[in-house]
């Protein structure tokens, strides 16, 4: 009728909707028939639930097409099952895995993880981690030592648990999971130098909020310092992580005398950028100069001088980082390692120095 607004019925077994909310745990729990307690044990502590009521609990969500209010759990539990990370980048290699792997094994525990980039910036970083904990996040994982003065005041006044990852310094204060990159990087250094090598150049990463930098650089000179050597002012140039930084910086290096015959690249993208300018230059690798690198990359085993690097188990490191969190988060003790060294890839680019070339 005309001006009259149309009665509708609802199909017999239709699910009634609540305030634009949808289907609620009353609808779950009467489509199972089991009670609602029942309902938010299989999904919060499945294990005290039979297999064979998880699995009609599980038929009746899919059914109905239930998702869970995260805001409810979290209010019941304190807890949001949410961890977050802050990476300076995911441009590196290390980053980029372990950033799969916390991902990855927090899924196995049911959390979530959040994600932010401080591209090196304190502040930045500091902003992201206070967002972080306005969302109720459980615990975070940050790199290295060197953040803002703030931050881990902060965290501590929050109660929330926090772990340094890649760095394993030995220092006190704080939870610390990954390598010791200044004992690495002497490693490296010492590959290079057994391979007869003293005239050797640095194309280093920014050390700008960044410990980890700082230390590879001081393993490099304890290594040298053993031998009575060092980098000269010369043979020592400064970029952040691109390719392109790494193609002029070789070139800067190239046009300095004494030539080095060896290069030791910060990260992977510094010494890719390096590999392609001497291919570009004509110069050969590792005939005239072994370049080598901190970090790995699939690229660096496909170019056609392969890249001598130190690979970063960044994998390992994001899982143990997550899983001991998640044992802090639930007070329970989970296997953790705590240093993790990186392995040498002894690739073409790197070999003994020219008979002819310069000495110290």
């Amino acid at each position: 009728m005309t001006g009259e607004r149309a009665a509708t019925t609802q199909p017999a077994g239709a699910v009634r909707k609540r305030g634009g909310d949808g289907v609620g745990l009353r609808d779950v729990a009467r489509a199972a028939g089991v009670s609602t307690a029942t309902v938010s044990r299989a999904i919060n502590a499945p294990d005290l639930v039979s297999a064979a009521l998880r699995e009609r609990i599980t038929l009746a969500i899919d059914r109905l097409g239930w998702v869970p209010d995260g805001a409810a759990k979290a209010l019941a539990t304190r807890r949001s099952f949410a961890i977050g990370a802050v990476f300076p980048t995911l441009a590196t290699g290390d980053f980029a895995r372990a950033a799969a792997a916390v991902q990855k094994e927090l899924q196995g525990f049911g959390y979530t993880l959040l994600l932010a980039c401080s591209e090196y910036d304190a502040e930045q970083e500091l902003a992201q981690v206070r967002k972080f904990v306005e969302r109720g996040v459980d615990g975070l994982i940050l790199v290295g030592r060197s953040h803002h003065e703030k931050l881990a005041a902060f965290l501590d006044r929050k109660a929330i648990p926090y772990v340094f990852s890649f760095v394993h310094d030995g220092l006190e204060g704080g939870v610390c999971i990954g390598p010791d990159n200044r004992k690495a990087m002497a490693a490296l250094t010492n590959y290079l130098l057994e391979l007869g090598h003293r005239t050797i150049a640095v194309i280093a990463q920014s050390t700008d909020n960044n410990d980890r930098a700082r230390a590879r650089l001081e393993g490099i000179r304890d290594a040298l310092a053993v031998r009575g050597l060092a980098v000269r002012p010369q043979h020592m140039v400064t970029g952040r992580w691109t390719i392109e930084e790494g193609r002029e910086l070789f070139r800067r290096l190239w046009a300095t005398t004494p030539r080095p015959t060896a290069i030791i690249c910060g990260n992977a993208h510094l010494a890719v950028g390096a590999i392609i300018e001497s291919q570009a230059s004509g110069v050969a690798v590792p005939a005239d100069v072994s370049i080598v690198s901190y970090d790995d990359i699939d690229i660096m085993s496909h170019l056609p001088a392969t890249v001598t690097a130190l690979r970063v188990p960044g994998e390992d490191i994001g899982r143990n980082a997550a899983r001991w969190l998640v044992g802090q988060v639930e007070g329970r003790e989970l296997p953790v390692q705590f240093e993790h060294m990186p392995e040498l890839l002894a690739r073409d680019s790197s070999g003994p120095p020219r008979r002819d070339a310069d000495s110290p």
